[in-house]
């Protein structure tokens, strides 16, 4: 599919964003006073960035709020509920955990893990958008939930200052990587799609002539090849981006802004590059009809 921008900043920044709060609101991390401000501070920016940028893929963004009502069918609609209540959850946390006594903070508590369970949910209803795509088989895979929660958390946890922690994360996150590749470059042959499944024809079948005669939105949008020899590379820097140097980082230099921020500059990199693939090589089955773009 063509990577849009917006989608991909969208998931970038808002996991990061709701994968520090998830860290934070659980109690995994625990900073006190201005500590706890500027992360809760960076938390909501992350994850308010990530939704805003999220609405310039829409045709009319003045109509963002009608996804709202469509909760009982619609992914979508049930991530921007579960994100509207993951940030109201987390304010009282990290109002308590700013300005609040130490051993008052609602971090870690009922409030603070109920937060921690919705911006967990945010996160997977995000993942579950494009996993429930039974027509991009590389998606409709357990592996797409796993790989976000598992980008999020990391991420989170780097911006969290977990230290060890953080970097075996980072090192398992690169183990989900791997794994997402290899299965999503067997999904679509997997998947059982073709030709004679979507016309109900028997036999060896061809298009008579092509289904279109100029550019149109489904040539645009939904078929869209990256060369094998380009993907590899990129899956490559992604991969020791994302995973392989923040850990390398956060290993070698003292926990704190010395490792934390070049690690996840690291890992923000390669977070993008690896959504961009997510959207690049999608393979939508509507491509058997229209032909490789």
């Amino acid at each position: 599919m063509h990577p849009a921008p917006s989608v991909i900043l969208f998931t970038c920044l808002s996991g990061a964003g709701f994968g520090l709060l998830f860290w934070l609101d659980a109690g995994l991390a625990r900073p006190e006073g201005a500590a706890a401000l500027a992360h809760f501070t960076l938390a909501y920016g992350l994850a308010t960035a990530g939704l805003f940028a999220s609405t310039f893929h829409l045709g009319n963004p003045q109509r963002a709020l009608r996804a709202f009502s469509q909760w009982r069918t619609s992914w979508l609609s049930r991530e921007g509920w579960a994100s509207v209540a993951a940030l109201a959850a987390s304010a009282p946390v990290a109002l308590s955990a700013s300005f609040g006594p130490a051993d008052q903070s609602f971090a870690g508590g009922p409030l603070g893990l109920a937060a921690a369970l919705l911006t967990a949910l945010t996160l997977l209803s995000t993942a579950m958008i494009y996993a429930q795509l039974k027509t991009i088989p590389r998606w409709h895979h357990w592996t797409t939930p796993l790989s976000f929660l598992t980008f999020a958390v990391t991420g989170g946890a780097i911006l969290a200052g977990a230290g060890l922690i953080a970097a075996l994360f980072c090192l398992a996150l690169g183990v989900v990587m791997t794994l997402t590749f290899w299965q999503g470059d067997r999904r679509f042959a997997a998947s059982g799609s073709n030709l004679n499944l979507a016309t109900g024809l028997k036999g060896q079948i061809r298009p008579f002539a092509p289904a279109h005669t100029a550019q149109n939105y489904i040539l645009t949008e939904m078929i869209h090849q990256v060369g094998r020899k380009h993907a590899q590379k990129l899956r490559l820097i992604a991969l020791a981006l994302a995973s392989l140097a923040p850990a390398a980082l956060l290993l070698a230099l003292p926990t704190g802004p010395i490792s934390i921020l070049p690690a996840f500059a690291c890992h923000l990199a390669g977070t993008l590059i690896q959504r961009w693939l997510f959207f690049a090589e999608a393979e939508h089955v509507v491509r058997h009809y229209y032909g490789p773009n």
